[in-house]
C-alpha cells in the first residue's frame, strides 16, 4: 500500500473511531518500514485534527468525540511502545520536569496526550494535568512539582485566551521566570505566542521535542 494511502486509512481509522483498522494500519506500516512517528502525526494525527474540527462545528457528538479520542490514545500508546522497544533514538538531554494541559474550557486531550508521551520518550518527565485546566491549577502544580517548563493546549479559538491569563498570572505571581512557557493547539501561532509573551510555539508532537530541548537550554545558559 502506498504511504499515502496508508495515511488517509489512519486517518479514517480514527474519525470512524475502529481500534481494529487502526492497529492493522500500525502493523502494516511497520511492515513496510514506514516511519511509525510519521504514522502518527500524518495519519492518525489527522484523523485526531478531523474530529476536533467536526465538534468544533456540531457534526460530531461528544460520545463519537470520545469514543474516537479512546482509540487516538490507544493508537499512540501502542506506537510508543514500538518505538521504544525498536530502541528509536531519541535526543540526549539534562532530564527536565514539563507541565502539560489543555487550558480551561477546552476539552481536547488527545494532540497534548501525544505531545506528552513523545516527551517521555525524549526523557523529560512529564506531569499532564488533562483538559479543562483553570489557569491557577496549572500554575500550582509547576511550583508544586518544581517544573522547568509549562505548556499549554488551546484548541478553540474562544480559549486561546486562557494562554494569555497564563502568562499575566506568572507576571502577577512573580513567577515569569521561574518557568519556561510554551503554547500550542490549532488556533496557535508563533505570532500569538509572542504576543502573549509565551517563550515559544511548537507546531506538532515532534516540534514539541526540539522546542522542549531549546527551552532547557536556554535555561541553563541562564543558570550558568
Amino acid at each position: 500500500m502506498e504511504k499515502q494511502t496508508l495515511f488517509y486509512q489512519a486517518r479514517e481509522a480514527i474519525v470512524n473511531a475502529d481500534e481494529t483498522k487502526a492497529f492493522s494500519m500500525i502493523k502494516e506500516a511497520s511492515d513496510a518500514n514506514i516511519d511509525l512517528l510519521d504514522l502518527l502525526l500524518s495519519g492518525f494525527g489527522a484523523g485526531n485534527q478531523e474530529i476536533g474540527d467536526r465538534f468544533d462545528k456540531g457534526t460530531f457528538s461528544l460520545p463519537e468525540l470520545m469514543y474516537a479520542a479512546e482509540v487516538m490514545k490507544n493508537v499512540t500508546n501502542e506506537i510508543m511502545r514500538l518505538l521504544n522497544a525498536a530502541g528509536a533514538e531519541m535526543p540526549s538531554i539534562e532530564k527536565g520536569t514539563v507541565i502539560l494541559a489543555t487550558v480551561e474550557g477546552d476539552i481536547h486531550d488527545i494532540g497534548k496526550g501525544i505531545v506528552a508521551s513523545t516527551l517521555r520518550s525524549a526523557g523529560f518527565d512529564v506531569i499532564d494535568l488533562g483538559c479543562a485546566v483553570p489557569v491557577q491549577t496549572i500554575l500550582d502544580r509547576a511550583i508544586e512539582h518544581n517544573a522547568d517548563i509549562i505548556g499549554t493546549s488551546a484548541l478553540l479559538t474562544s480559549t486561546l485566551g486562557e494562554q494569555r491569563e497564563l502568562e499575566k498570572l506568572l507576571a502577577e505571581t512573580g513567577n515569569k521566570g521561574r518557568f519556561m512557557t510554551m503554547v500550542g493547539g490549532a488556533p496557535c501561532t508563533p505570532r500569538w505566542a509572542k504576543n502573549i509573551g509565551a517563550d515559544a510555539y511548537s507546531e506538532d508532537a515532534v516540534e514539541a521535542v526540539k522546542v522542549a530541548l531549546q527551552l532547557m537550554e536556554r535555561k541553563h545558559r541562564v543558570k550558568r
